[in-house]
């Protein structure tokens, strides 16, 4: 996933409520990633709610610079060996996830015709061996040039795993209109490194990345009057899975939802807008714990989503209710002087029961969920039932 990369999470915690979550009963598949650089916390969140889940995701494996399987998971170690029988005893598929992130590795293995034909046979016999229920394939970054390589990876990937799971991670694409709205979009607006016709054929369930929105739909960011820079706002989900579902079956369209948050140094420009610097990723707890501890407020804002601003040369002992402006609330000092300011912004419990509605309304296969770790609002776990 996008994140894997470059996000640090922090600290295991049940979130104090903020707003109520009502159940969603739904008969939507339910998967998700379980990171390997928080094995112990994973497992124990996940272990009690498998009743909850389709599918786990353990994640994962990576790529060497000469294409082979690095079990970053050590999944022969416990707690894995025990969580995945205590999965198996409650059906729920075990579907590992491989994953890179590095454009140019991705092109060198997969442009090459013995490099590709090999890690297709390399994670055909990781899945048989280990008797998983399938493969989640996870290969971000990729060049544009490196499209139709991937396309025969999945294909000879398809054909070679006969009844297990093919499951494919992809990146979201923001309608170009949305993308562009002024009509300025570049000739190369619509080019892609992902053929979504070839990834409908050859994947069993294509799970889309809709989350890390930041800034990338100006039609939306225009829109609001205020700080704007959502992980998901369910305007843009709505947009990506129905531009997605242009090509890919419904059958198999599945809805990722975060579960965490990004810290943005936010500047106001001379007349109308901002610009954001993207400092780091956070799970909740730390942004609940900095709000109390400085007498913040998180508000539910306009991406539905929760957030609060601050400024970042404030005394630690100086406490300050700077509110991300909607309708409802007043713009905070730093906001009305238009002074740079830092903005928190997090998906919690609200925001999952949020997509999970999208996802019924639309008519799609499930929703996967990034991450669980204990990091996340452990309310998400009353949502999923």
């Amino acid at each position: 996933m996008k994140s894997w990369l470059f996000f640090v999470f922090v600290c295991a915690f049940t979130v104090p409520s903020l707003a109520s979550a009502a159940p969603l009963k739904s008969t939507l598949e339910i998967s998700g990633w379980m990171p390997y650089w928080r094995t112990a916390t994973s497992t124990q969140d996940v272990l009690p709610h498998l009743d909850s889940l389709t599918t786990v995701h353990p994640f994962g494996y990576t790529l060497t610079e000469e294409g082979i399987l690095f079990d970053a998971l050590v999944i022969h170690d416990e707690p894995w060996p025990s969580f995945i029988a205590a999965a198996r005893a409650k059906r729920v598929r075990v579907i590992p996830t491989v994953m890179s992130g590095n454009g140019e590795l991705l092109h060198k293995l997969l442009s090459n015709y013995e490099s590709r034909i090999k890690l297709e046979d390399d994670i055909t016999a990781l899945v048989m061996e280990n008797n998983f229920d399938g493969i989640d394939i996870d290969f971000e970054a990729k060049l544009v040039e490196t499209k139709p390589y991937f396309s025969l990876f999945l294909k000879g990937l398809y054909q070679r795993m006969g009844k297990k799971w093919v499951y494919c991670t992809i990146e979201s694409r923001t309608p170009i209109s949305s993308r562009y709205p002024n009509g300025n979009a570049p000739a190369d607006a619509g080019v892609y490194s992902n053929d979504y016709v070839a990834i409908n054929k050859y994947c069993d369930r294509v799970q889309l990345m809709v989350y890390d929105q930041g800034q990338v739909d100006r039609k939306l960011s225009a829109a609001a009057t205020g700080p704007y820079a959502p992980v998901a706002d369910p305007l843009w989900a709505k947009k990506v899975v129905t531009l997605a579902a242009q090509t890919i079956s419904k059958r198999k369209l599945v809805l990722g939802v975060p579960t965490y948050g990004y810290e943005w140094a936010v500047t106001p420009l001379l007349e109308k807008g901002y610009e954001y610097d993207l400092l780091w990723s956070f799970n909740p707890r730390y942004a609940l714990e900095f709000a109390a501890s400085h007498g913040l407020v998180p508000e539910r804002n306009i991406a539905g989503e929760l957030s609060f601003t601050y400024s970042p040369s404030m005394p630690t002992s100086t406490p300050m209710t700077l509110g991300v402006p909607t309708a409802a609330t007043a713009v905070g000092p730093a906001l009305a002087e238009r002074q740079p300011f830092n903005i928190m912004w997090w998906s919690d419990s609200i925001s999952v029961a949020q997509k999970i509605g999208i996802a019924k309304e639309l008519g799609i296969r499930g929703v996967a969920i990034f991450k669980f770790d204990g990091g996340e609002d452990q309310r998400i776990w009353d949502v999923l039932k």
